[in-house]
């Protein structure tokens, strides 16, 4: 174990130097005080790992010693000892936060152990809270860049909002960060210490998506051989962000409305009623509207998720953001990588403010990222940029279509529209359209078959 450092707050010099001699044979830096108050000063000038304490002192008792550090340090282990323990004593120090009360005479064995057991957990404790200050500090609202006046305002919308319980629908195309919304509402709200637990609603089946919500007990299906918690009992007190929430296929749907209305749900092949307290985040990519007009979306699931509705607009719309956005990534993979890139030439600057970027904010970072990786620039000029960026030439964004075309043929012009637009890149017209890239490549085939 990596060498800590442990205060000894003992009255009898005897005691003190012989638990001195006994915790610096395992290395650690050790330090005496003969009352609280001395002890109290030396906390305060020092980064103390362990306090063990006698119990019985002048000036101040160890269980006053004990409050004050909790006060002082909370991430601080106390052990009391003493040669008067009785279990009233014990008890009142366990509950002001002691990791352990020994009775004197020390045995050496055990009170090695329970040093040791101590220092553990306090290393354990700075561990998760130096974590969820990374966790915190990469889901900032710092991370979700923006200078143009839409993102101003869902800025202070978001701040607005996370203090509240109610369900938000996050709306915006592919690559608008989402995610990053949804991370920021959670981590600036009062659940922020409880789970966050994320869901890609459009990676499950529909044979599995109920298991993975609500969780199965044992038997339940084939293959369920043991009981199992789902997503929505993880997320307990917490926040459940529930990502294409329009692939929730519409039995699911019913079932999700009940935990939104009531809290409340079965377990697959169970019958036990879980209640859980939650607050439902949900984002999607295409307009969900327009799937309740068509039925393949519930209306009173719509009007549960869409409480608060914030509507991420696609980079092409707020291109003022971009020299922001390329100097955040530039500084971003120059930490990660260990590079030293300076910045962007204003002619490659200005090709990237040109490009309409189908996959938006993620396709303009794993831009960015390429270019650093593969050629190491000082500058990132406009011969780094992909070919597609450079020989890029604005393109008509409307088609014009005279009332009263048949829709297969409006279908047909939509579709040969966007992939001119997109420059034949498919995935990236899937994006635009709000489809799936293979229906993009069925769409393509049955025209190739009409020729």
């Amino acid at each position: 174990m990596e060498k800590r450092t442990i205060l000894i707050v003992e009255d009898d010099p005897a005691v003190g130097e012989s638990l001195r001699l006994l915790l610096a044979k395992r290395g650690h830096t050790l330090y005496l005080a003969s009352n609280g108050k001395e002890a109290l000063q030396r906390l305060r000038q020092e980064t103390i790992d362990l306090v063990i304490t006698d119990l019985v002192m002048p000036k101040m008792d160890g269980i006053a010693l004990l409050e004050a550090i909790k006060e002082l340090r909370p991430e601080v282990e106390v052990i009391v000892i003493s040669a008067q323990g009785t279990i009233e004593k014990a008890v009142q120090a366990m509950k002001l936060g002691a990791f352990d009360f020994i009775e004197k005479p020390i045995n050496p064995r055990v009170i090695s152990f329970v040093v040791e057991r101590a220092l553990e957990k306090q290393a354990l404790v700075i561990q998760n809270r130096e974590l969820r200050s990374r966790l915190e500090d990469k889901f900032h609202f710092k991370n979700i860049v923006g200078r143009s006046k839409e993102m101003v305002s869902i800025f202070e919308l978001i701040r607005h909002i996370a203090a509240y319980d109610s369900s938000v629908l996050i709306v915006g195309e592919s690559g608008t960060g989402k995610e990053l919304i949804a991370n920021a509402i959670h981590y600036n709200s009062p659940r922020a210490k409880m789970p966050f637990i994320k869901v890609s609603c459009a990676s499950l089946s529909e044979g599995i998506i109920e298991s993975e919500l609500f969780g199965h007990e044992k038997g339940a299906f084939t293959g369920a051989i043991a009981s199992r918690k789902g997503r929505f009992e993880l997320a307990h007190q917490g926040t459940l962000f529930l990502d294409e929430v329009e692939d929730i296929p519409p039995s699911t749907q019913t079932k999700l409305l009940r935990v939104l209305q009531e809290g409340e749900f079965e377990r697959v092949g169970g019958n036990r009623t879980i209640k859980v307290d939650i607050r439902i985040l949900a984002a999607s990519n295409r307009d969900l509207a327009e799937a309740v007009r068509t039925g393949t979306f519930r209306e009173d699931l719509y009007y549960r998720l869409n409480v608060v509705n914030i509507h991420l607009p696609p980079l092409r719309e707020r291109r003022e953001d971009i020299p922001f956005l390329v100097s955040f990534f530039i500084e971003k993979y120059n930490q990660k990588h260990g590079m030293k890139v300076k910045g962007v030439s204003q002619k490659a600057l200005n090709l990237l403010m040109a490009y309409q970027w189908p996959g938006n904010v993620r396709e303009l970072e794993n831009t960015i990222e390429s270019i650093m990786v593969i050629n190491s620039p000082e500058v990132i000029d406009v011969s780094h940029l992909p070919n597609e960026i450079r020989t890029f030439k604005e393109r008509p964004e409307t088609i014009s279509i005279r009332i009263g075309t048949p829709l297969k043929e409006v279908e047909k012009e939509l579709l040969l529209g966007t992939l001119k637009l997109t420059g034949g890149n498919k995935r990236k017209a899937a994006q635009l359209l709000g489809v799936n890239v293979r229906t993009i490549h069925r769409k393509i085939e049955e025209l190739s078959g009409e020729t």
